[in-house]
């Protein structure tokens, strides 16, 4: 099979679907792959790396989406990608569709077959082609919270992990996932008081196990939730609900009780945010105020370290890769619930529930699709 890898072109997006190792591997395989020139240069993967892997080197988008049978990339398609992508081409990355309602009506329109990262199961219902990001993302939260809280970067001036008797500042971690959990290793490290918010009462009992008396743990519902953000230096939102949009937890109005110069890491922006006053941003432009609490919501957050989210992500999505191109997508997805979990868009339809409620398409399930 002929797989197709494009260069991202994403604002400040350096990852790359696949690694020379990957690549070695499927050609191993009998597959053939194209790579788009210097695709993988900011991950520091060189074109020679690709080349001594067994792929080819194109110049151009235009003609991996022409030739190519699978699509391979990490993050969406943006909109002169999307008009590239042909019928029946099966297009493999990042989708997070519930909060692009542009892209869902292009790839619908597409009629090519879409399986999204983020969807794809195991047995257990979690998420292994998310979770590595997932991981990353939450160890770059409190990064980049931390450096926010810094006067220069409009923060309050405060050090997170405090100073030979100063205290630590005080951080609110909403949801206990993988995110979640991600950010309290880096959080409790770092000596700062750490509250960590889930509905879950199972998970929160984990967390505790995992951390001791370094956290606090907070069941929602039970907690002074309002008090909590208000107490906050840094809050991070790692809340998620797969597929679907996230959940507004912390309203505007919240805001004007928080503490001047704190700062809210919206990590769930990729489906939309858990802040009322979020707004995706770049690695270049990563943050604003809103009365007076510093935003940080970079929607591609794992871009800003590209050669570690690259390695992690393709130990994930490799022997998904592999089913795909060994067997066809049909054989692939039909002997995988799991990975037919993965499957959004396949042909016209929207074969994801959450997609197809929140913007109104009739849906059909996956395994009736193919």
């Amino acid at each position: 099979m002929k797989i197709g890898l494009p260069k991202e072109i994403k604002p400040q997006e350096n990852r790359i679907g696949l690694t020379p190792e990957s690549v070695k591997q499927l050609t191993s395989n009998g597959h053939e792959v194209l790579v788009e020139n210097n695709g993988g240069f900011e991950a520091g993967f060189e074109n020679e790396h690709y080349i001594s892997a067994g792929a080819k080197i194109v110049e151009k988008a235009e003609d991996i989406f022409s030739d190519a049978e699978i699509i391979v990339k990490v993050k969406e398609p943006l909109s002169n990608e999307v008009k590239m992508i042909k019928e029946n081409q099966i297009v493999f990355t990042y989708l997070h569709l519930a909060a692009a309602k542009e892209l869902t009506e292009g790839l619908v329109k597409s009629k090519s077959i879409c399986i999204a990262y983020e969807t794809v199961t195991d047995d257990n219902g979690r998420l292994p082609l998310l979770a590595p990001m997932s991981a990353v993302a939450g160890r770059m939260s409190v990064q980049a919270g931390a450096h926010c809280l810094e006067k220069n970067q409009k923060g309050r001036g405060l050090l997170l992990g405090g100073a030979p008797g100063v205290e630590g500042g005080t951080v609110v971690i909403l949801g206990g996932g993988v995110v979640g959990e991600n950010a309290a290793i880096i959080a409790t490290g770092m000596k700062a008081k750490v509250h960590i918010v889930d509905k879950s009462e199972n998970r929160l009992q984990q967390l505790s196990k995992m951390f001791g008396d370094k956290i606090i743990p907070e069941l929602s519902g039970k907690s002074d939730f309002n008090k909590l953000i208000s107490n906050a230096d840094l809050v991070i939102g790692g809340v998620l609900i797969p597929g679907a949009e996230a959940p507004k937890l912390i309203t505007k109005a919240m805001l004007k009780n928080m503490k001047r110069g704190s700062v809210i890491v919206d990590v769930a922006i990729d489906q939309g945010g858990c802040v009322e006053t979020s707004k995706p941003t770049t690695h270049g432009d990563p943050t604003y105020i809103v009365d007076d609490v510093v935003h940080y919501c970079v929607a591609n957050m794992p871009g800003g370290v590209p050669r570690t989210s690259t390695l992690a992500l393709n130990k994930a999505t490799l022997p998904f890769l592999m089913k795909l191109a060994d067997k066809g997508y049909q054989k692939a997805l039909k002997e995988d619930k799991n990975f037919l979990e993965g499957l959004n868009v396949f042909k016209g339809e929207v074969t994801y529930k959450a997609v197809a409620d929140t913007f109104g398409y009739k849906f059909t399930s996956a395994s009736q699709a193919i």
